[in-house]
């Protein structure tokens, strides 16, 4: 009797655990909602604005630089370029 008892009182557990995991997913989705209406936009801020993306693609389009001296000149990662 007692190893059922067991596996009852898990699986009570384990559906109180699910519920409370929803419970926090949809509050944090309805905070990310509200913050969204609010005009706040989450993430990391951009290294490079628009101007010096173009001219980073300019000097990737040159193959006399390499890919790690352009990277010291704009002041970013080559991953950070290669993503551009």
């Amino acid at each position: 009797m007692f190893p059922l008892l067991k596996i009852l009182m898990f699986h009570v557990f384990g559906a109180l655990a699910e519920f409370e995991r929803n419970l926090i997913q949809e509050r944090t989705q309805a905070g990310l909602t509200a913050a969204r209406a609010r005009g706040r936009v989450g993430g990391r801020k951009a290294v490079l604005d628009d101007k010096q993306r173009a001219q980073a693609k300019a000097m990737m389009a040159d193959k006399s630089l390499s890919v790690g001296d352009i990277a010291k000149t704009m002041g970013v990662s080559r991953s950070t370029l290669y993503r551009i």
